[in-house]
């Protein structure tokens, strides 16, 4: 239907990897209109028991690979006067968690991030902003959908359910089309209400 798409890989959490796929992008498609920001792991752990690599692995793959992505797709959005960029953050980020104080410092941080870049850069028309998702289907979070204690888990979510990563995508896609347009330095709780 006249689009066209390519794959590429890349390690999002190296600064130099990250410049070398932006760069192949524009060779190939001449501009960058959307970055999502999406890489992420966790490695839970109580503090008390956290290594120092378990803590940096979390930080590189989360945290440090927003700056790389941005940092790269900055200049050609400032040069086009146009851009938008979104950054997954999540729930855990915003309330915190025990066992996650990595994760947690990591999602917490692409918020601020988020914030900073996009007072930074709106007067370019370069928007900016941030999803926080709640707890969604993946396999990152079967283990607490089938575990025990999966009942008492999903009562504190006021629809009563995991999210779909179909969702996600959704605010996904209106984050970065025109009907956001006016939209910039927010952080969006896609989390089935366990925010309120």
């Amino acid at each position: 239907m006249g689009v066209k798409a390519k794959a590429y890989k890349s390690n999002a959490g190296s600064f130099a990897e990250c410049e070398v796929f932006v760069n192949e992008v524009l060779k190939e498609f001449g501009s960058i209109d959307i970055c999502v920001n999406n890489a992420g792991i966790s490695k839970d752990n109580l503090l008390l028991r956290m290594t120092e690599e378990q803590w940096d692995d979390v930080m590189d793959i989360n945290l440090k690979s927003v700056f790389n992505m941005t940092k790269q797709v900055i200049r050609p959005m400032m040069k086009a006067k146009s851009g938008t960029i979104i950054n997954m953050s999540s729930i855990i980020g915003i309330r915190g968690n025990a066992g996650q104080s990595s994760y947690a410092a990591s999602k917490a941080g692409i918020i601020g991030f988020t914030k900073s870049i996009a007072a930074e850069l709106g007067s370019r028309n370069i928007r900016c902003n941030a999803i926080a998702p709640g707890f969604v289907e993946t396999d990152m979070t079967h283990y607490l959908k089938d575990g025990d204690g999966a009942t008492e888990f999903l009562k504190k979510i006021p629809l009563g359910r995991f999210g779909k990563a179909e969702e996600i995508a959704n605010t996904t896609l209106f984050l970065a089309s025109d009907l956001s347009s006016y939209i910039t330095g927010q952080v969006i709780s896609a989390c089935g209400g366990l925010n309120i």
